[in-house]
């Protein structure tokens, strides 16, 4: 204005030419629309003093966000009829935003997961709501839980498991390998099986129902021993042939049982290899070799009649003792008889929930990964639930069928994730930035809970100073296992060092109503 050209033009006015510009091109090329606003923001306590240092607390918060407010000084009343939701405007005092930065003020913004008979899995972050889900109304109910160790992953499986058992009428089957369900299970009248090469208990892994399958029960049991069989013989990989052999003795084996419309005693592994036996290829005498360990040597626990009871609604695979070389065929053998569990079912017309804890061991094998993968898509139609619980998300992300089902799965809770699996699930499941911070670096049972195509962040903090927390905690040095062997060390849930192994085995006994469950707690937590 002064024909000065060379003075510097203040900082406030360069800021305001700067807004200004921006603002008329949000108008011009951008399609916004320029709207006129008031904000009004009520609070209140229960002094006059607290309330002024809440005021000048809000007013500090606000300044560091370049943003500016002011007090209504005997404007009070209006300003609380304006807030309330009753439509009436009482404080005349707009400011101009545009539409895309009004719509960020809008209410009902936040995801909200409140399904009818659905049960809980804790409360939403940002509108602090409950979180009650029902898995039976998704398209696919089938879920996975996902996290580090120590986040809560068995801890959000107990609590679902309590709540289904309290409000349904479903069978609920488990399986443990880390014998961490089993108090809980006892707690609420279920049965644990305790699977290993020495233990009493028995599953035939050919028992087999006449609804055992979706065409032929023959051809679907091939397929079965072909998974078992791939993880019994060396390097996991077949002769030239032996598929063949496998499909053709499973049909030799299965005539009787068959003819007489699948009722009686059905085969067993060691029928099995009899008839291998009494093929006339050398691949098919190799194969019986490999088997002889598993169906007349020291692993033969699956090539027995079955002799434990499934009838109760309640059930827990106690498959700790199993060892490594009988782990992924205990698995698939008892993956098999929960399928004859759901076909039953199915025909009573009753829904079932499993549970896999380590569900990554079956994905170790081709065969073993193609069973679950058919049995997940299968169960659904049969009015079933899975659920998998893992901690080696990458591992798990490494197999295309486990990635393709957990791609598939609509009921996934995320708990805290390490970085690179946090890389792999967001470009997975489509997670923003904002939204991977929910399960970065974050307390157990906090997490990001998906249930269809709603991403909730959700925190559920249960009482600690609950029976049910003691049964369904597996953190060392708390609940069950810190009040039965407490006495062993100076401080609850510690281990003295003064005493041996067999001393300390010894002294829980001493406390301990279920013996053979301490002994494998102890060897578990001394091993760790």
């Amino acid at each position: 204005m002064n024909n000065n050209f060379s003075a510097v033009v203040p900082y406030d006015m360069e800021q305001q030419r700067k807004e200004t510009k921006e603002f008329l091109d949000d108008l011009t090329t951008r399609d916004q629309r320029m709207m006129f606003a008031v904000l009004t923001l009520v609070h209140t306590a229960d002094t006059k003093k607290q309330l002024d240092n809440d005021t000048e607390e809000i007013l500090t918060i606000v300044r560091k966000r370049l943003c500016q407010m002011a007090v209504l000084k005997y404007q009070q009343l209006d300003g609380l009829k304006t807030a309330l939701p009753f439509g009436v405007r009482r404080i005349d005092a707009f400011r101009t935003l545009t539409t895309e930065s009004l719509a960020v003020f809008m209410p009902f913004r936040v995801q909200e997961v409140y399904d009818s008979h659905g049960i809980y899995y804790g409360n939403n972050v940002i509108s602090k709501n409950m979180i009650i889900a029902d898995r039976r109304r998704l398209m696919n109910g089938n879920s996975f839980i996902l996290g580090v160790p120590g986040g809560g992953k068995s801890f959000t499986a107990k609590n679902e498991i309590v709540s289904l058992m309290l409000s349904s009428d479903a069978d609920i089957i488990i399986i443990d390998p880390e014998s961490e369900y089993g108090p809980l299970v006892r707690a609420l009248g279920g049965s644990v099986i305790n699977i290993s090469a020495n233990s009493p208990n028995h599953i035939n892994a050919m028992d087999m129902s006449r609804d055992y399958g979706e065409t032929d029960p023959i051809i679907e049991k091939s397929q079965f021993l072909q998974s078992l069989c791939e993880q019994i013989v060396a390097g996991h990989k077949f002769q030239k042939g032996q598929q063949s052999i496998i499909d053709r003795c499973t049909e030799n084996v299965y005539r009787y049982y068959k003819q007489g419309n699948y009722m009686g005693t059905p085969p067993t592994l060691q029928d099995f290899r009899e008839e291998l036996l009494k093929q006339p290829e050398p691949e098919a005498h190799s194969l019986a070799l490999e088997l002889e360990l598993f169906t007349r040597g020291s692993l033969n626990t699956f090539a027995k009649q079955t002799n434990v009871d499934t009838s109760n609604r309640l059930i827990c695979y106690d498959i700790l003792e199993l060892g490594e070389q009988l782990r992924a065929i205990g698995m698939l053998v008892i993956l098999d008889s929960i399928l004859n569990r759901i076909t039953q079912n199915r025909q009573a017309g009753k829904r079932t929930y499993i549970f896999i804890d380590e569900i990554y061991l079956l994905f170790m094998h081709e065969y073993s990964a193609q069973f679950l993968y058919k049995l997940w898509k299968r169960v659904r139609k049969y009015g079933a639930f899975c659920t998998g619980i893992t901690q080696n998300v990458a591992d798990l992300l490494q197999s295309y069928t486990a990635r393709t089902m957990l791609s598939n799965s609509e009921f996934i809770v995320m708990l805290n994730q390490a970085a690179t699996d946090r890389i792999e699930l967001a470009k997975l499941l489509n997670i923003s930035n904002e939204q991977l911070s929910y399960i970065t670096n974050v307390d157990a049972g906090h997490g990001l809970l998906k249930v269809g195509s709603n991403l909730v962040p959700f925190e559920n903090k249960f009482p600690k100073d609950t029976k049910l927390y003691a049964l369904m905690t597996s953190k060392f040095g708390e609940g069950y296992f810190a009040g039965n062997a407490g006495m062993l060390g100076s401080q609850p849930g510690e281990l003295s060092g003064n005493h041996d192994e067999q001393e300390i085995l010894r002294k829980i006994r001493e406390v301990s109503m279920n013996n053979a469950e301490f002994d494998a707690m102890v060897k578990q937590y001394m091993s760790q």
